[in-house]
């Protein structure tokens, strides 16, 4: 493992964690709302780190990187990420974005375009957030703990990230998995949470001007994001894939690491 900081689009530290060989095709991951780089551990743990260039980011807010004042402007998020791109040298890389990673993803391409990319995978993700459609895709009971993520009060606020962490996976988790995930969850500030959840972005206008081939993955059973919404962005995409995963909920790969991992491979192979 190699770890590293870089500078992002208004002077916040964003911190990067590489695993595999650096002459690899490089993968940016980018993990969701109020998670950290750590999700992507079963990948890191995986025969991917052996071919690939494994690469993921704490977004603004998140894990070690810093918490600035500032998360509603999509170019510092779009900055964000091609810090990371630049600063590590990341040539033809393949942005793979989960859940609110696939906004973010979004506001990379609205701002800097996909020329500098070879692919783009979206994974339960969303590209849009304070539309009508972003209501309508985000699941029931997502949406219900909305109060308690946000909260300052510490027993409400570790309460819903417990409930979140659990809609976050089809099934049990075993306690360890489960603690490590709320950990990182508890990590993020409410208030960090709350700007996140407050944005209004709207990318579907610039997405069918993405030219990079697109990979859509999305659980059948999501009750975070629904599987509309990947139905959406394979109509939004001009060079798009989709493929859903049945009894698979919102974390694809976690709870299907073996096919998640099958999918992304022949993806950037055929890139």
């Amino acid at each position: 493992m190699r770890s590293r900081t870089v500078t992002g689009g208004d002077g916040v530290d964003i911190y990067v964690e590489e695993h595999g060989p650096r002459d690899g095709r490089p993968l940016l991951l980018i993990h969701g709302f109020s998670q950290c780089r750590l999700a992507w551990t079963p990948q890191f743990e995986s025969a991917l780190a052996e071919d690939y260039r494994l690469v993921a980011m704490d977004c603004r807010g998140h894990g070690e990187s810093g918490t600035p004042e500032e998360y509603a402007d999509s170019r510092l998020w779009a900055d964000d990420v091609r810090a990371v791109i630049e600063g590590l040298a990341l040539d033809d890389a393949v942005l793979v974005g989960w859940s609110y990673g696939g906004l973010v993803v979004s506001d990379y391409l609205a701002v800097h375009g996909d020329d500098a990319l070879a692919g783009v995978v979206l994974v339960g993700a969303i590209t849009e957030k304070g539309t009508a459609d972003a209501d309508r895709f985000a699941g029931e009971e997502f949406v219900a703990l909305g109060s308690g993520l946000e909260s300052d009060d510490a027993e409400q606020s570790v309460a819903a990230l417990d409930a979140f962490v659990r809609l976050c996976v089809e099934g049990d988790l075993d306690d360890a998995t489960r603690y490590r995930m709320l950990g990182y969850n508890a990590a993020v500030p409410p208030h960090v949470r709350a700007a996140l959840q407050g944005r209004t972005v709207d990318h579907e206008a610039t997405l069918p001007s993405v030219e990079t081939p697109v990979l859509l993955l999305h659980g059948e059973e999501d009750p975070v994001v629904r599987p509309a919404a990947a139905r959406k962005h394979a109509d939004l995409f001009p060079n798009a894939r989709l493929l859903t995963y049945d009894g698979v909920g919102h974390s694809p790969f976690v709870e299907a690491p073996d096919r998640f991992e099958s999918d992304l491979r022949t993806f950037v192979d055929d890139l």
